[in-house]
C-alpha cells in the first residue's frame, strides 16, 4: 500500500511527458484526434491510471487526484494548441494551392446594351407610371372576340380590312393590336382603371421602310366617372412632351376607329412637317357594355402608338428594318 502512491505518481508524470511529445509530433488533425482518445478517452491511459485510486488511503487520494487533474489540463492544453497550429497550416496550404494570379488578363465579355425598341418601351412605361398608370400584358394569340368583336369590330365591318391579320388553323389569330388587353382587364376589374399595355402585334403588312408584319404597340386607357376628351388630350400632350420635349408642337385631327367615339389622329410637327404619331378617342359605349360597365356612369379614353415609329424618331433612323437586322455595327450605337 505504501508504494502505490509513488507508482501512480510516476505513471502520471511519465504519461504527461510521453503524451506531450506525441502530440507535438503529430502532423494531421485525424491523428491528433486519435491521440486525444488514446490519452483522455473513457478507456484512455489516464482513466486506466486513475483506476488505481480506489486502492489508496483517504489521505493519499487528494494528492494523486490533484496531480491527475494537472496532467489532464496539460494534455488538453497541448491538444488545443496543436489543433490550432494544424488548422492554420491546413488553411495556409489551401490558400497557396488556390491562389489566384490577379495579374493575369481576365476573360473579356463585352457589355450588353438595351435594344432601341426595349429602351423606347421602358421610357414610355416610366412616363405613364409617373402619371399613375399600371403595366398590364395579355396573350399574343387571341380569339376573334377579344381582338375584334368586343372592340366593336362586327364580323362584316369594313374596318377589319385595315387589320387583316395572320389566322391560325384553330380559328384563333395573332393579335393586331394590344387593345385586346383592354377587354381582358376590364372584364376582371372595376373602374377606376388606368392601364398601359405594351406588347408585340402582328399584321399582314408588306415589309418596307415604315412597315413590318411584326411590330410593337403601346396602348394606354383609362375608365372612370366623368372622364372627357380634355383628359385624353392632356394625357397625350404630357406624354409626348416628356418623350420628345416641351417645345414639340402637337395637333389632333378628327378620324375614325370602331372602338372609340369620337376618335382622332395625333400629329407632331417633325422637321417642319406634320407626322402622324398615334390614334386615340373616347371608348365607345358598346365596348364598355361588352365588359359589363354602365356607359351612363362611366366614360373612358384609349390611345395607341407603334413603338418602332417612336424609336425611329427618337434616334433619327431612316428605315424600320434596321431595328430587326441584328447588325452589331448598328446596335452598338445605342
Amino acid at each position: 500500500m505504501t508504494n502505490q502512491p509513488n507508482e501512480l505518481e510516476a505513471k502520471l508524470t511519465a504519461l504527461k511527458v510521453d503524451a506531450q511529445k506525441a502530440i507535438a509530433a503529430v502532423n494531421t488533425l485525424p491523428q491528433l484526434e486519435e491521440l486525444r482518445v488514446a490519452y483522455l478517452g473513457k478507456k484512455g491511459q489516464l482513466s486506466q491510471i486513475l483506476g488505481g485510486l480506489g486502492k489508496l488511503s483517504p489521505e493519499e487520494r487528494p494528492k494523486i487526484g490533484a496531480l491527475a487533474n494537472e496532467v489532464k489540463e496539460a494534455l488538453q492544453t497541448a491538444l488545443e494548441s496543436q489543433k490550432s497550429s494544424l488548422q492554420a497550416a491546413e488553411i495556409q496550404a489551401r490558400l497557396e494551392a488556390e491562389t489566384i494570379d490577379v495579374t493575369m488578363p481576365a476573360v473579356y465579355r463585352p457589355q450588353g446594351r438595351v435594344h432601341p425598341i426595349n429602351s423606347t418601351i421602358d421610357r414610355a412605361i416610366d412616363i405613364f407610371v409617373g402619371m399613375g398608370y399600371t403595366v398590364e400584358t395579355g396573350p399574343e394569340m387571341e380569339t376573334d372576340y377579344y381582338n375584334f368583336e368586343a372592340l366593336n369590330f362586327l364580323p362584316d365591318h369594313p374596318a377589319r380590312d385595315m387589320q387583316d391579320t395572320l389566322y391560325l388553323p384553330d380559328g384563333n389569330l395573332l393579335r393586331t393590336h394590344t387593345s385586346n388587353i383592354q377587354i381582358h382587364y376590364m372584364e376582371e376589374n372595376d373602374p377606376p382603371i388606368r392601364i398601359i399595355a405594351p406588347g408585340r402585334c402582328y399584321r399582314r403588312d408588306t415589309v418596307d421602310a415604315t412597315h413590318t408584319a411584326v411590330f410593337h404597340q403601346i396602348e394606354f386607357f383609362a375608365v372612370d366617372e366623368n372622364l372627357t376628351f380634355t383628359d385624353l388630350k392632356g394625357t397625350i400632350k404630357e406624354f409626348l412632351h416628356q418623350m420628345f420635349g416641351e417645345e414639340m408642337e402637337i395637333r389632333f385631327r378628327a378620324s375614325y376607329f370602331p372602338f372609340t367615339e369620337p376618335s382622332a389622329e395625333v400629329d407632331m410637327r417633325w422637321k417642319g412637317k406634320w407626322l402622324e404619331i398615334m390614334g386615340c378617342g373616347m371608348i365607345d359605349p358598346n365596348v364598355l357594355k361588352s365588359v359589363g360597365y354602365d356607359p351612363e356612369t362611366y366614360t373612358g379614353f384609349a390611345a395607341g402608338f407603334g413603338v418602332e415609329r417612336v424609336a425611329l424618331l427618337l434616334h433619327q433612323l431612316d428605315d424600320i428594318r434596321r431595328l430587326y437586322s441584328s447588325d452589331l455595327r448598328f446596335l452598338r450605337q445605342f
